[in-house]
């Protein structure tokens, strides 16, 4: 992407409704990323494991231009949460526009609230079964690979999102 793509984004971004809610995710109105960001409002956002019939989870790397965690590793696709969507259709939109996937059955796995220096936000947890091909948004994403993660699967000298290794705690059985 040229420089010129990169600020178009980012503008468009902050100025993306979404919705804002309390310590316990009770809704309280409509905001825009960049006064989430401003004033460190609590957001709802979405985790979506995305695994192949084999069991290898699909992981990827998030562009050098992302506001949070930019060029880490983050193990699940997902987004905040658009004004009037719910957890799943937020998590339907976020799977189809980072990876390409859409029309597949998400399996839910509850909620969990996550606080950090840099944000807080209630987050929805799904996992799929994919076995077709990525489409990888090159506004978000630079690239993917399929991890085991029952097995060692962190490598030394790269970061993994803490949002998405949080997440990952949600899934029963690994």
């Amino acid at each position: 992407m040229d420089a010129q793509s990169i600020a178009d984004y980012l503008a468009a971004s902050a100025r993306e409704q979404v919705i804002q809610v309390d310590e316990w995710d009770n809704p309280l109105g409509v905001v825009n990323r960049e006064q989430v960001q401003r004033e460190g409002l609590i957001t709802r956002c979405t985790y979506i494991f995305v695994f192949n019939s084999s069991g290898l989870l699909c992981m990827h790397r998030r562009t050098e231009h992302k506001r949070l965690y930019p060029g880490y590793w983050d193990l699940a696709a997902g987004g905040l949460v658009g004004a009037g969507e719910s957890y799943r259709q937020g998590a339907e939109r976020e799977l189809e526009e980072e990876l390409g996937i859409a029309h597949v059955q998400l399996r839910s796995h509850g909620r969990f609230y996550y606080q950090s220096p840099e944000s807080k936000l209630w987050g929805g947890v799904f996992s799929c079964c994919w076995d077709g091909p990525i489409r990888m948004q090159p506004e978000e994403v630079l690239a993917v690979r399929w991890i085991d993660p029952k097995l060692p699967w962190q490598r030394q000298g790269e970061c993994y999102t803490p949002d998405s290794l949080q997440a990952m705690s949600r899934l029963a059985g690994l």
